[in-house]
């Protein structure tokens, strides 16, 4: 494992070779693919080939960087400043498939199955199946079930919005394991499995360069060396999970804030109305320069909430909250003010703050809406001492 400063280093150094990498190879055909609702595959996994961006989190013996969670969460806003959707998947395959099957044998510290190495080690295209048609952010609420067979589980039930979920490998999926609320399991499940019928979603608003999809099992079976960690315990690595990818979903807030902060400035320094540049006129420069501030608010905040997930913080999970409510907002309202500083520009298709917008919106819904985030806050912040 790196030191702290080696890993700032690394983490500085590839996020301009992201940065770069992603105007050269992504922006030229964003538009198209967005414009297509397509996720293309082949172009996702030069990430890996090209950048070595597969398995950041991972260990050496299992192919991966050996670096923490603070260089998937960099990569995560630096794709986002010319993909949002591309870095959906990214954050789909790194953060909620990779970083948690390893995280959870780690945690739980019993040996990991040959199996899931090897599906690590070959670094697939995953997903995390938790949310169904009738429980998203009430997780605890979910009716997929898995029950135990002579010779492993059988699992039934509907997943929904699973990002990669048509085209993905392997899936890590949430299902309900005994009659306590409680009860819940993790399970690895391929994406051969008999029984396991898999569909796109209605056509999205935003983040249409990622694949997003419906899970069906029906009868669906599975192996003993299925489960992930223990029985009946997988909502301590959900909590955490569900922490790490709010901070993966507010990077990506911060990736597209940044973007859309960085085109408004250079429109609005080229136009003119009345004989002069639109950013010499006050309401343009109050757009201007109180989304530069809210880009960098939400950059610090993004920071200290990753700093408390790596040193293990009882207020790991309120402060992800926090940064997530903050960020997905905040997001949302610096690329509205990129639409309106761009004008009939910024409202077609033109210059790209439109399809940012489109896509910033999707982060007040994901990984936990922000009316559930108050909601969570407003309890943790007003619960005894």
């Amino acid at each position: 494992m790196c030191s702290r400063h080696e890993q700032d280093e690394v983490k500085r150094v590839l996020v301009e070779s992201v940065c770069g990498w992603a105007r050269e190879n992504l922006g030229p055909s964003v538009k198209a693919r967005d414009a297509a609702g397509m996720f293309d595959r082949s172009l996702y996994m030069r990430l890996g080939s090209e950048l070595g961006l597969f398995g950041v989190t991972l260990p050496e013996a299992l192919d991966g960087a050996g670096l923490d969670v603070s260089v998937t969460i960099a990569v995560i806003e630096a794709l986002s400043m010319t993909d949002p959707g591309i870095a959906m998947s990214y954050l789909s395959q790194e953060l909620l498939f990779s970083h948690q099957l390893y995280w959870t044998w780690q945690a739980c510290g019993d040996a990991m199955p040959e199996r899931h190495a090897a599906l690590l080690k070959h670094h697939v295209l995953g997903g995390m199946a938790m949310t169904e048609p009738n429980a998203g952010t009430d997780v605890l609420g979910m009716r997929t079930t898995a029950v135990e067979t002579s010779d492993g589980y059988r699992i039934d039930g509907v997943k929904q919005w699973i990002t990669n979920g048509p085209e993905g490998d392997a899936f890590l999926v949430y299902a309900r394991t005994g009659e306590a609320r409680r009860a819940i399991s993790l399970f690895l499940v391929t994406a051969d499995c008999p029984g396991l019928e898999r569909s796109p979603c209605d056509e999205k608003m935003g983040m249409r360069t990622s694949s997003t999809g419906v899970l069906m099992f029906q009868d669906c079976r599975i192996p003993r060396d299925a489960l992930v960690g223990k029985l009946h315990e997988g909502l301590r690595p959900m909590l955490r999970n569900l922490a790490v990818e709010r901070l993966g979903l507010a990077a990506q807030s911060c990736g597209i804030a940044r973007a859309c902060f960085e085109i408004m400035r250079g429109y609005s320094a080229q136009r003119m109305a009345f004989g002069r540049p639109i950013a010499e006129f006050g309401q343009i420069q109050r757009m201007l320069s109180e989304s530069y501030s809210v880009c960098r608010a939400m950059h610090a905040l993004l920071e200290e909430g990753v700093s408390e997930i790596l040193s293990g913080s009882s207020d790991a999970s309120v402060t992800a909250d926090a940064v997530k409510l903050f960020c997905a907002s905040s997001g949302e309202r610096v690329s509205r003010d990129a639409v309106q500083v761009l004008g009939a520009n910024g409202y077609s298709s033109a210059y790209p703050v439109e399809r940012l917008h489109r896509d910033s919106i999707l982060l007040s819904i994901g990984g936990g809406t922000n009316e559930a985030l108050q909601k969570n806050l407003s309890r943790l912040l007003t619960r005894p001492s």
